[in-house]
């Protein structure tokens, strides 16, 4: 695990150290207060790669398409 603070993290980052996280737990041989701070952790990890997946979405889903599919731009997510 890194001391890389969740909220500084890209989606790579995030996910990779969420697999440790879990790995760790899965293991089972982590004592009690670790696996509670790996847990808590964990769910940070979640979150953030939930909301960097979502912004990837919100770009994705602004890309404006002619009438036969084909990209032609970008619109502003805020006027979504």
């Amino acid at each position: 695990m890194t001391d890389t603070p969740v909220s500084e993290m890209s989606f790579e980052e995030a996910m990779k150290e969420l697999e440790q996280v879990v790995s760790k737990l899965e293991r089972g041989d982590v004592a009690l207060e670790d696996s509670i701070k790996l847990y808590e952790r964990g769910a940070d990890l979640k979150k953030r790669c939930e909301t960097k997946l979502k912004e990837a979405e919100e770009k994705v889903a602004a890309i404006t398409l002619d009438g036969e599919g084909n990209p032609t731009g970008t619109t502003p997510v805020e006027n979504l």
